[in-house]
């Protein structure tokens, strides 16, 4: 028989078993769509991810942070020289800066940084703390960043940009500027300030004996804007930024947080020899990361959650083939006589072993595109709600990305899986002798 024969008795098969069929299709369903609902989720959220640290660190730029192993994180250490203390700020990948074996960066240690190596163009330091925003009608929590507004617009000239009032290059002590979302937290339209308006700045000082909320007024200059999704050493959407200065004498310390080296060129030769000069220049007590090594890290964790994720996905679609299996062998007992007559008919066996194995590869491929389409519905759903702030929050903003790679292997999983249970009752159908089948009752 053709092919295409093969093909249409296979299906007419299944017509005639509508209801196992559908059920059959439905495991094969469940499983490329759980799938696809979580690869592309991930997917999103890694392209989120990774365009915001494009543009929050930028290829030109290094971060020293303080301690031999601190790629977790930006944060703060304890007392500051010449100061009254620190504190606690949020971190570039999460956890603390601060250094076990108690070593701190300080402001002016970007003079020594910038004499290291003619690849430094410049160097910045960043203080940072975790505070809030009192706008005399709510108080909403914020990162609190002290930096040269000059330098940092220079750093991030795409970024650090403001789309209602504007950037000063030298600010008074008292003059801010905000990220999005600061003014607008639920980005619904409803902002609670404006640029010109005043606002309360607060910090927790907790170095002190008593627990303390330092606060100033301050003038909102200008509201950056929009960056999206997540910041690292760049500007955030829920960041106040007020100048460095200000920032020692707010925070009470002249201890900085990280410090951002701007070098001439983003050649690797370049920022292995200058990471090198930095790291040997303050004996190995630093940690100095680029661009490329965040990114590198960040592909590999989501390599590693992607295979987790579709691993358990893929679980199901496992139990779905065994459940071929069990209605291929079923149907294979009930159409034994069917069989038989058609091998007495002068069939052959690979012709029955291609009808069993035709109809596996329909139920496969059917189950797969519904899966996929089911799977990407999910997964838009998923997101909105998360997006919503439904379940607290400020919303969490991915766009699921079925990439063609996903959307092929969701495809050919299905259809092989589907295929490779149903080899055995195929097998089986096809070294039926036409006599044993004939007298099958």
């Amino acid at each position: 028989m053709k092919t295409y024969d093969i093909l249409g008795y296979s299906f007419s098969a299944i017509k005639l078993r509508k209801l196992r069929a559908a059920l059959t299709t439905l495991g094969v369903i469940i499983g490329i769509a759980a799938i696809v609902a979580l690869l592309s989720i991930t997917q999103g959220l890694q392209t989120s991810i990774t365009s915001s640290l494009n543009r929050g660190l930028s290829a030109t730029t290094l971060i020293v942070l303080p301690g031999s192993n601190a790629l977790g994180g930006l944060g703060t250490g304890g007392n500051g020289e010449g100061g009254r203390g620190g504190g606690t700020g949020s971190g570039l990948l999460g956890g603390s800066s601060a250094s076990s074996s108690g070593f701190t960066l300080y402001v002016n240690y970007t003079s020594q940084i910038d004499a290291l190596s003619p690849d430094i163009k410049t160097s910045m330091a960043v203080m940072q703390r975790t505070g809030y925003v009192n706008t005399g009608k709510i108080i909403e929590p914020v990162s609190i960043y002290g930096v040269d507004f000059n330098q940092y617009a220079q750093l991030y000239p795409t970024t650090f940009v403001a789309a209602s009032g504007s950037v000063p290059t030298n600010p008074d002590d008292n003059q801010i500027v905000v990220g999005a979302r600061v003014t607008d937290p639920r980005e619904n339209g409803t902002t609670l300030f404006n640029a010109g308006n005043n606002v309360g700045v607060i910090w927790t000082n907790a170095t002190t004996l008593n627990i303390v909320n330092e606060t100033y007024t301050a003038q909102v200059t200008g509201i950056l804007q929009k960056v999206g999704g997540f910041a690292a050493s760049g500007p955030s959407d829920t960041g106040v930024y007020m100048p460095l200065s200000t920032a020692e004498s707010f925070f009470g310390t002249n201890q900085c947080d990280y410090i951002i080296v701007q070098l001439t060129n983003s050649n690797n030769a370049t920022i292995t020899n200058v990471s090198k000069a930095i790291t040997d220049y303050f004996s190995g007590q630093v940690t100095v990361i680029s661009s490329t090594a965040v990114l590198s890290l960040l592909s590999t964790i989501f390599t590693t959650v992607q295979f987790f994720l579709g691993g358990i996905a893929a679980i199901s679609l496992i139990v779905a083939g065994v459940g071929i299996m069990n209605i291929m062998i079923v149907s294979l007992i009930e159409r034994t006589r069917e069989i038989g007559i058609l091998k007495a008919l002068g069939m052959k066996s690979r012709t029955v072993l291609s009808i069993f194995l035709g109809e596996s590869v329909i139920i496969g491929l059917i189950g797969a595109f519904v899966g996929i389409a089911f799977g990407w519905i999910i997964a838009n759903l998923t997101t909105r709600i998360l997006a919503s702030g439904l379940f607290g929050g400020s919303g969490f903003h991915v766009t699921p990305l079925l990439t063609p790679e996903v959307f092929l292997g969701a495809l050919g999983f299905g259809i092989g899986v589907s295929v490779i249970f149903a080899l055995y009752p195929a097998w089986r159908a096809s070294k039926l002798k036409p006599v044993d089948a004939l007298r099958y009752e």
